[in-house]
């Protein structure tokens, strides 16, 4: 990490992160093509991990009531609570799996090849933009109605979102969206989705990265979960209105856009 950069840097990361997380855009992507333009490089990519706990803690609080009601009628037994838990839970599992057997080599190769992130961006936003555009009869208007093996086969699709470019909302969406999901389920699906996954990848990164801690980094990432935190709040309050609209489509252009950018920027300046 680069000290003369002081707060601006990672301000900047965390309004990035903040802005995509929950966007199918792939934040990952987006802060590593950022942070490598700019010069930023966290040891082991510590920051562009524990800053996603900013917006995991907005998901948290926007949907406070709703996580409180859920957790109250499935200590009730009520049918419909524990299917989605269990579901949430099924559709977490390959991922975080294969997050924990992959840790090493997803840190330190495939984050450290921004060629393939470029390539994944346009081939995601490609796909996206096809799968928006199909005339789709969805079965499954209500994230409470998704079976469990519905939601393990999502869980299948994210574990593509390893690699940086494919995004992990984006993977949930077109894996829900191919199933029988409406757009503004899949969406809300991947959002709840994201909490035990991005905890989970938070606890396990800041205990294996526990000795790279200093007080410069955590500085950094303080002030990137701060940003994070505050953008992602107001991304996850709008963003099911805007896609209920709008659809997918401005998502897979902005990838597009973004990737044949950081294309043109890798090989021009390599």
């Amino acid at each position: 990490m680069n000290g003369d950069q002081g707060i601006f840097v990672p301000a900047l990361l965390g309004i990035v992160e903040g802005l995509t997380e929950f966007l199918p855009v792939s934040s990952t992507a987006h802060l590593l093509l950022a942070g490598h333009f700019l010069g930023f490089n966290s040891p082991g990519r510590v920051f562009e991990v524990l800053i996603q706990f900013g917006a995991i803690l907005a998901i948290v609080v926007v949907y406070f009531w709703r996580l409180v009601g859920i957790a109250r009628d499935a200590i009730a037994r009520k049918p419909g609570a524990l299917r989605f838990i269990s579901g949430v839970v099924l559709a977490a599992f390959p991922a975080a799996l294969a997050g924990v057997l992959l840790h090493d080599f997803i840190k330190t190769v495939i984050y450290e090849t921004p060629l393939l992130i470029c390539v994944m961006l346009i081939v995601g936003g490609i796909i996206l933009l096809y799968v928006d555009q199909l005339k789709l009869t969805p079965k499954y208007t209500s994230i409470y109605e998704y079976p469990p093996l519905l939601c393990l086969y999502i869980g299948l699709f994210q574990m593509l979102a390893l690699v940086p470019g494919v995004s992990r909302s984006g993977a949930t969406i077109v894996g829900s969206l191919l199933l029988g999901a409406d757009k503004r389920s899949a969406a809300e699906f991947s959002f709840f989705l994201a909490i035990p996954l991005m905890a989970g990848a938070f606890g396990y990164d800041l205990f294996k990265s526990r000795d790279m801690l200093t007080s410069e980094l955590g500085l950094a990432v303080a002030v990137g979960f701060a940003a994070a935190f505050v953008c992602a709040f107001f991304v996850v309050r709008y963003a099911l209105d805007f896609i209920n609209k709008h659809g997918f489509a401005p998502f897979a252009y902005w990838r597009i856009f973004v990737g044949a950018i950081g294309l043109w920027g890798v090989l021009l300046f390599r």
